[in-house]
């Protein structure tokens, strides 16, 4: 059976390698769900002290080896994810970086062309992210939903979930203000409150 593609993003990449490994590359569920980073990440996380400072695990090999695989893509497919990519940049750059003074960064974007290019989810918990990925139509789930999606296939456990979510309280990097509610409402309980 060919995989069910998934890109993630650097913030739910940190959220949940560290307590569910290997998180990359590793399909699970009948559709064989199968998680990918964008090529560009592993290098903006070797390139990083404040990233590897943050969460020094990312250098230990078994994390470092995860992430060396990235998706497989054509030529086609990468002439389309730089087309894609330069439309929606200029779209940042009016809606997001000369209005607001900040947005999606030049990675991020490539993640969205990216998912919206091969027509696959990506996982993030960036506010700019999801607002950019619903203006393009990109299918789209946040740390949260990925849980509950391995919850459902029996990838994990409501033991790794409660795990991952400690955690965020832990290292205080939970995913925005309203978190909570989202994992009461997948999760049908409240979420950990201590770690």
């Amino acid at each position: 059976m060919a995989q069910t593609k998934i890109i993630v993003d650097s913030n739910s990449y940190f959220r949940l390698a560290q307590n569910i490994h290997p998180l990359l590359c590793q399909p699970f569920g009948n559709e064989d769900y199968t998680l990918y980073m964008h090529a560009d990440l592993a290098g903006e996380i070797r390139g990083s002290s404040r990233v590897r400072n943050r969460f020094d695990w990312v250098e230990q090999q078994t994390f470092v080896d995860n992430r060396h695989r990235s998706l497989s893509l054509s030529k086609q497919q990468k002439k389309g994810i730089d087309e894609t990519y330069d439309f929606i940049w200029e779209y940042v750059k009016e809606e997001f970086l000369e209005k607001r003074g900040k947005g999606p960064s030049p990675v991020d974007v490539k993640i969205v062309a990216t998912a919206l290019v091969l027509e696959i989810p990506m996982v993030t918990d960036d506010r700019d992210m999801i607002e950019l990925g619903e203006t393009y139509e990109v299918r789209q789930m946040t740390s949260i939903g990925l849980m509950k999606l391995m919850l459902d296939c029996d990838h994990i456990d409501d033991e790794k979930v409660n795990q991952v979510v400690e955690q965020w309280l832990h290292d205080k990097d939970t995913p925005y203000a309203g978190w909570k509610d989202e994992f009461e409402r997948t999760f049908s309980r409240k979420a950990p409150d201590r770690y």
